[in-house]
């Protein structure tokens, strides 16, 4: 028998040889590309890692599921997978915006689909004859956050969704702060969910990753086109990190959830807090549809309002103790940011507002730590 030389029996050394184990904990498949069968085939349709991946198919089938959709897709980031989005629309189509939207959202419209033709317009999501008077006869999406990023409107995702059809577009909406624990965007009429994975969903913030999730044959056909051929998909070990993510989501979010109610009522009480923006609060302008829609609870994002200036607030950001100053959301580890210093001039975030993503520490810690940071005389005027 013929024995191979150093170099082939280096490779073929490393081949995997146990298939038929079954690991309880998921391997990380990071093979770029996959063997053909001798009748050309592919097992389980794997050809490449661009198609497909077998830790990617587990994160689409997963949060598929979570979200009572019959389509996943996985992309590299959140923005990805909101511009394949995008990417299905036409050159000419109107799409209806929220005024308090993820600022990197309205930059991808004006820094790269303008050149597309696409248009938009910004709505107060909370108003509803407002959506309809954005109407125009080229309208071809009303894109919704809920709550909005950074001041927490709420939008009544069954409403708008109806809207929609009866004009005959599309409604998608943006679940990142909610996941599928609190909200289900498709039960109540929505063609296509969004997340950034990123976020709740890996729940560690080591990982950067997106999804859609629909149940449109056609969309989705749209939709895996663009996540083929754009490529911007995710690497297997990312996809690996959301699925160990998504293990945990409902215990993570459920005790984040909790800790930011009792921190919305606790900074709603203090006397150098102008507003809480928290829809768990009766307070709310929408904390009715906020509770008719959501789930389980109101989710583990707030914002507030300092009294005082765009000074006293970035001062007030950086003398918190357990909440790390940070951009991004969903981690296990409380974040907060002063937002207008973030989006840039053309924002319409207030100034003196803080946004806060609240984690899994202990409630007394947290709520102890703004204590201190707001007791100090020289934070506000």
């Amino acid at each position: 028998m013929h024995k191979p030389k150093f170099e082939t029996l280096a490779v073929k050394s490393t081949e995997n040889t146990f298939s038929h184990a079954k690991p309880v904990s998921t391997p990380i498949y990071l093979s770029s590309t996959y063997q053909r069968n001798t009748d050309g085939s592919y097992a389980d349709d794997l050809i490449y890692s661009r198609n497909n991946n077998p830790n990617r198919a587990i994160v689409e089938h997963s949060i598929a599921q979570l979200e009572n959709g019959k389509f996943g897709f996985a992309f590299s980031s959140g923005l990805a997978a909101v511009s394949a989005v995008f990417y299905s629309l036409k050159s000419g189509d109107h799409i209806i915006l929220p005024d308090d939207i993820y600022y990197a959202i309205k930059k991808l419209m004006d820094l790269v689909f303008k050149r597309w033709n696409l248009t938009y317009d910004l709505v107060d999501m909370s108003d509803l004859s407002a959506i309809e008077n954005a109407i125009k006869p080229n309208t071809a999406m009303i894109w919704v956050e809920t709550p909005s990023n950074p001041q927490l409107k709420i939008s009544d995702v069954k409403a708008i969704s109806e809207i929609a059809h009866k004009h005959s577009f599309l409604c998608a909406v943006d679940n990142t702060w909610l996941t599928p624990v609190f909200m289900n965007p498709l039960d109540l009429g929505a063609d296509i969910v969004v997340h950034s994975t990123t976020k709740y969903f890996g729940g560690h913030s080591d990982v950067l990753g997106g999804a859609l999730v629909l149940n449109n044959d056609k969309i989705a056909e749209k939709i895996k086109n663009i996540q083929l051929l754009n490529g911007s998909v995710p690497a297997p070990f990312d996809c690996w990190l959301i699925a160990r993510g998504i293990q945990t989501l409902h215990l993570r979010v459920s005790k984040q959830s909790k800790n930011a109610f009792i921190l919305a009522q606790f900074l709603n009480q203090h006397p150098k807090i102008e507003k809480v923006n928290y829809p768990g609060l009766e307070i709310h302008p929408q904390h009715l549809i906020a509770k008719k829609q959501q789930k389980n609870g109101f989710g583990a994002m707030l914002s507030v309002l300092i009294k005082g200036d765009e000074k006293n607030a970035f001062e007030i950001s950086t003398k918190l103790k357990y909440f790390t100053t940070a951009t991004s959301l969903g981690g296990v580890e409380s974040l907060v940011e002063h937002r207008k210093s973030v989006e840039g001039p053309d924002s319409l975030t207030p100034v003196n507002l803080i946004r806060i993503s609240v984690g899994i520490e202990h409630i007394d810690d947290l709520i102890a730590d703004w204590e201190q940071a707001l007791s100090n005389p020289t934070s506000v005027n």
